[in-house]
């Protein structure tokens, strides 16, 4: 049983049977049903079928001829409602089954991005007509989260606020400067990390992490599409998943400059949820490719 349907209302399914009629429910009345024919001759197809807005289960699985429907896999899906990133996008496979991973280098997280691809039947039909990279795209990432908890602001002024984007758009000038071998932009860096740490270690004596640190976005753990994340709460909404009748918060994140929607159950977040707090948990990271 999928680990993160929880974030979408199911967190009382306990059984393989419960889960087996939820997918065969999928199968029979989906949201939406998408066909694409492969290059061994089978047609591979994914059911979709959403319990509340913009978040559901996908079925995937392939016709190897016209009657026989081969279940391949299923996963919880939440599509998200922003815009996070523009930057050139690279897709990969998957060992083990025909699901992909989305891989972005954007200079505002500081870290290689790794995504589970949602819309992979587009990306297929794309690599059918050219084998060729798709330029010009952009991505709507969101995050499913088992796990969560609200914490109070910093306290800012306005100076002070201004001061800190400034400070981040000439970090991430020179880490542009940096990525094209500007051999002084990466002393600029080395030295200003040297600059951070030292202050860090200065003050975390005598502070609490969490009132030097505002945000963060780091990897977690051994899965690459797993993230910590420390962000600011943009917009915070509850929808009700329609089978379950659970309620599910949908929190509009700010990571270090970096927006994206995150979908956690309102039994699993400690804490309640509003504009300008913030949110530190655990979440796996989705992501739809605009093409």
């Amino acid at each position: 049983m999928h680990k993160y349907l929880r974030a979408l209302g199911f967190s009382r399914m306990k059984t393989r049977r419960e889960l087996k009629k939820v997918l065969n429910d999928v199968l029979k009345n989906p949201t939406e049903k998408q066909y694409v024919s492969l290059e061994d001759d089978s047609i591979a197809v994914e059911y979709r079928k959403e319990f509340a807005d913009s978040l559901g289960i996908t079925v995937c699985g392939a016709y190897s001829d016209e009657i026989e429907f081969d279940y391949d896999f299923y996963y919880p899906y939440f599509i998200g409602s922003n815009i996070s990133s523009t930057e050139d996008i690279s897709v990969e496979r998957h060992a083990e089954k025909d699901s992909y991973a989305g891989i972005c280098d954007d200079l505002k997280v500081g870290v290689t991005l790794i995504f589970y691809l949602q819309n992979r039947m587009d990306y297929i039909k794309r690599i059918n007509k050219s084998n060729s990279p798709i330029p010009h795209t952009s991505v709507n990432l969101s995050g499913l989260s088992i796990s969560g908890s609200i914490m109070l602001p910093l306290k800012k002024n306005p100076q002070q606020e201004r001061a800190v984007k400034q400070v981040e758009k000439n970090r991430n000038d020179l880490l542009a400067a940096a990525r094209n071998g500007d051999e002084d932009a990466i002393e600029d860096l080395t030295m200003d990390d040297i600059d951070t740490y030292n202050a860090i270690s200065r003050k975390i004596m005598n502070e609490d992490v969490y009132s030097l640190v505002d945000t963060y976005f780091m990897p977690y753990g051994i899965e690459c599409d797993h993230y910590s994340v420390l962000g600011e709460i943009e917009d915070v909404r509850e929808v009700e998943n329609s089978l379950t009748k659970e309620k599910v918060y949908i929190i509009t994140l700010n990571c270090n400059d970096l927006i994206f929607d995150i979908c956690i159950n309102r039994n699993d977040l400690v804490g309640e949820p509003a504009r300008h707090r913030r949110f530190k948990g655990i979440v796996w990271m989705q992501g739809h490719i605009n093409f």
